[in-house]
């Protein structure tokens, strides 16, 4: 097999600068989050999908994590979703997702339940614990996304990196 060629000095620097922009702004909301609320960027992540998924309601955290389409149609039951079809959505891998899981379970944030529609998986609510410390998180961590990240670029700015992540996040991957 032969090498790629290499990067140019644009790609590498563009590289290079997207990789400190995620890693930075990631560990600063991160870390804001937990400082304020004690959540860590997971757990916020899982609760909040699980909301989103399951349709608890229409409030503005709804939108704060990345939902993929649903793989799974009818996958949702009436107040909880089923893990495969959370881990899928979520874009992390099954054994990631149970592992999370089950931190969020041993301190009530979420309950694992038999599956309603077929009893052959389980199902991820939300507790009343775990909607609260969500909706108690949200203001906090939407300042700190304002702070770090969309009050500091100018609406060009924001107009252009939404092109760019629709660019690279909805191309299809090419084969190595």
């Amino acid at each position: 097999m032969t090498a790629p060629p290499a990067l140019s000095a644009a790609q590498q620097q563009a590289w290079v600068a997207y990789r400190e922009l995620r890693l930075g702004l990631d560990a600063r909301v991160a870390r804001d989050l937990e400082t304020d609320s004690g959540l860590s960027m997971p757990d916020f992540d899982v609760l909040a999908a699980v909301r989103a998924i399951a349709g608890h309601g229409e409030s503005a955290g709804t939108w704060l994590v990345p939902i993929a389409p649903d793989p799974h149609p009818g996958a949702r039951t009436a107040h909880c979703v089923r893990v495969a079809a959370l881990a899928d959505r979520m874009g992390w891998s099954r054994s990631r997702l149970s592992r999370q899981l089950g931190r969020m379970e041993r301190r009530g944030l979420i309950a694992r339940v038999p599956c309603e529609l077929d009893g052959r998986g389980d199902d991820v609510e939300l507790t009343e614990a775990g909607a609260r410390a969500l909706a108690d998180a949200e203001p906090g961590f939407l300042r700190s996304v304002r702070a770090h990240f969309a009050d500091v670029l100018t609406e060009q700015q924001l107009v252009a990196l939404t092109q760019i992540s629709a660019t690279l996040t909805h191309r299809r991957p090419s084969r190595s």
